[in-house]
């Protein structure tokens, strides 16, 4: 199995280094795993004048897997667009199809307390956001910046064409179908067209998986259904943009965006698989980042791209046994626990996988 493994920015090459110490370990027991390592993102920029260079898409596309870390950092704010650090980590979705991301928001019990909400609204979370990754506004045209009457305007084009809904809602129902059967597709079919759109398409296939019940939402009841009463929904499916807001403040129903991975795969489950956190670059370099969301991202890569569910148990066991026995990076830090650094964090994993 051959791993594309980008860093990237910021903390990513921290929270990377200790996902890598796991891989390392199940070399160690004999995983024929070979890993290599490109730039990307702002590094991408440094190195080859490109957020995505030629040879880590060459790399990315040669192997089976990628592991990405975290892009952008301030120093790179003034660029031109094109090369920020950010358009690198949406080119690598779209020239690898990566259209289904799979972002789940789970509650480890003892983390409860870190929740910004409180125990009793959270406990036994367990919600997994199917998020479009490849169309609407992020990638539609035309867009630009430009003079009309004399003043700036911007503008940015929401478009879904009903073949891009379509593979996106069978890979949701299929993944409704092996959870909870329930499935709440979010749009805003009350005041955009491409979101009637959706709700057609989602009905339509819908009809293939009478066995999963699908609801629909407008996007704004979403929002605040997921904070008022998040324990209503077991699988939901959403567009690009709505996905991005959404699964960012999912994140906080688990006690931190440091503990969330993620998934985004292509038709064939080749994936590529990263935290949904950002670079902090804030924080990059102290040995302060939390590495659990890129180490549980290596898990969901052995279940949905290797096909080895009990490997991925066992990475997913090792975390849950460290937050059981009290470690805890500074995000997720409440008083009687342990705190531990970025590497600390990776040491206690590996031992426990062990």
């Amino acid at each position: 199995m051959k791993l594309a493994v980008l860093p990237g920015d910021g903390i990513g090459p921290e929270i990377v280094a200790q996902a890598v110490k796991v891989l390392d370990a199940l070399k160690s027991e004999g995983a024929k795993i070979e890993l290599e390592q490109a730039p990307i993102g702002g590094a991408g920029y440094d190195a080859a004048g490109d957020p995505l260079p030629e040879a880590t898409l060459k790399l990315a596309r040669e192997a089976d897997a990628v592991l990405l870390g975290a892009v952008g950092g301030p120093q790179y704010d003034t660029l031109d667009r094109p090369l920020r650090p950010e358009r690198g980590l949406l080119r690598i979705r779209k020239e690898l199809n990566l259209f289904a991301n799979l972002r789940p928001a789970l509650l480890y019990p003892e983390l409860a307390g870190a929740s910004s909400l409180k125990p009793e609204v959270v406990s036994g979370l367990d919600i997994m956001i199917v998020r479009e990754l490849t169309g609407d506004v992020y990638f539609g045209q035309p867009r630009g910046i430009e003079v009309r009457n004399g003043e700036r305007v911007g503008f940015n084009t929401m478009i879904y064409s009903e073949s891009e809904v379509r593979r996106v809602a069978h890979v949701a129902f299929g993944i409704a179908m092996k959870r909870g059967k329930k499935l709440c597709s979010v749009e805003k079919a009350n005041v955009l067209e491409c979101s009637e759109l959706w709700k057609e398409v989602m009905i339509e296939v819908g009809k293939q998986y009478p066995e999963v019940e699908l609801s629909h939402m407008y996007v704004d009841n979403a929002a605040m259904q997921i904070i008022k009463w998040p324990k209503q929904f077991d699988t939901l499916v959403t567009g690009n943009i709505f996905g991005d807001i959404l699964s960012d403040a999912a994140s906080m129903l688990s006690g931190s965006i440091g503990m969330l991975p993620s998934a985004s795969l292509d038709e064939n489950n080749k994936g590529m698989y990263e935290p949904i956190h950002g670079s902090a670059p804030d924080i990059a370099g102290k040995n302060l980042a939390n590495p659990l969301a890129t180490i549980l991202s290596v898990a969901m890569m052995y279940r949905y791209t290797f096909a080895d569910p009990a490997t991925a148990d066992r990475i997913e066991n090792a975390v849950k046994q460290v937050i059981a026995q009290g470690y805890r990076t500074a995000d997720i830090y409440t008083e009687g626990t342990q705190k531990v650094s970025c590497s600390e964090m990776g040491d206690a994993v590996v031992k426990a996988l062990n």
